[in-house]
């Protein structure tokens, strides 16, 4: 096997759209893929000091979407561009807008899945971030993609991973398995 010593590379990674708004009510997105889920009702992001952290620092509530092969250009730009010194970063981006309904925080219409949450702590915060855990107040999924039981479908939602090693993205793939049922065989 070849070594390569530490690196951040967990696999897969999400492409999460962190979306916030400012003390003027004025909607901003990041893209974020150091994250995950913390607990049964709460998520977990590392946090560089963004226009995000600063808007976190006014109000607690954020949404977090995935982001989709359909969203990929504009997810890759709200990672790229900072939205203090790029003041019409979410029209370019060409998101449709609207107030989430348990938080304040956007929704981004695109995105077929949106987490509305609530900031609970922060964790060894710094100038230079902090690492984020949130309660998911809620879970937004456009019909078009439900499964037939009435539940999200990823499959349809073509959701994307980041590649740390090669700095690209991969949409997921198909359905393999039945998680908690295919290990039975072995028992």
């Amino acid at each position: 096997m070849k070594s390569f010593g530490s690196k951040p590379w967990i696999l897969p990674q999400p492409v999460l759209i962190i979306g916030t708004y400012d003390k003027e009510g004025k909607p901003n997105a990041m893209n974020a893929a150091w994250g995950g889920q913390w607990d049964m009702h709460e998520i977990m992001i590392s946090l560089g000091s963004h226009q995000t952290t600063d808007n976190l620092s006014e109000n607690d509530d954020f949404t977090v979407a995935f982001a989709t092969t359909e969203t990929i250009v504009a997810s890759d730009y709200v990672g790229i561009v900072s939205g203090r010194n790029t003041p019409d970063k979410m029209e370019k981006a060409g998101w449709s807008v609207e107030k989430a309904p348990n938080v304040n925080a956007p929704v981004f219409k695109e995105f077929p899945m949106t987490l509305e949450c609530r900031v609970k702590e922060k964790i060894d915060e710094s100038e230079t971030g902090y690492y984020l855990v949130a309660e998911i107040v809620n879970i937004l999924c456009d019909e078009k993609y439900l499964a037939p039981d009435g539940n999200p479908d990823v499959e349809k939602m073509e959701i994307i991973t980041y590649d740390p090693v090669h700095h690209t993205y991969i949409q997921l793939g198909k359905t393999v398995g039945k998680a908690f049922s295919d290990g039975k065989q072995l028992k």
